[in-house]
């Protein structure tokens, strides 16, 4: 009998970098592209100009998470940043999990660092959790399947 398969669902995830592990809600901006060279000669006898791939980019990925209390991790990160301690980039790494907590996909960000750090909007009115956020950019995004 054939194996059904079902997709990954997309909620099951844990973030790491150096000694910390935190419980984001949301992480986003996990995407490569690569830059188009055109290139056309003066002697080509072709009207149009040849394509080849060129610089590799990556996005800026945004991490999303609650607030407890004595949590500190974020603002440290962000502070070594921020003094240009010469240990502000880590290697953040990013592991997808199915059902039975195995991990499925993993993205390593190497060289990352703090970009932006977002507090908490604050509403009295309000009943939901305070959430922090940062933007963390990185030189080079590695995609491992386990």
């Amino acid at each position: 009998m054939a194996e059904f398969l079902y997709p990954i669902p997309k909620f099951h995830f844990e973030v790491s970098w150096t000694d910390v592990t935190i419980n984001c809600s949301e992480v986003s901006g996990l995407n490569a592209e690569v830059d188009v060279i055109e290139y056309r000669d003066g002697k080509s006898e072709n009207f149009y100009p040849t394509k080849r791939p060129g610089l590799q980019r990556f996005g800026d990925i945004t991490l999303r998470k609650a607030i407890f209390e004595s949590d500190e991790d974020l603002q440290e990160w962000f502070q070594k940043v921020v003094e240009r301690d010469d240990n502000l980039r880590e290697t953040v790494t990013i592991i997808l999990k199915n059902e039975l907590h195995e991990a499925v996909m993993t993205w390593v960000l190497e060289n990352a660092w703090i970009r932006k750090y977002q507090m908490p909007e604050m509403n009295a009115l309000s009943n939901e959790a305070a959430i922090e956020s940062i933007v963390v950019v990185a030189e080079n995004i590695v995609q491992e399947f386990a």
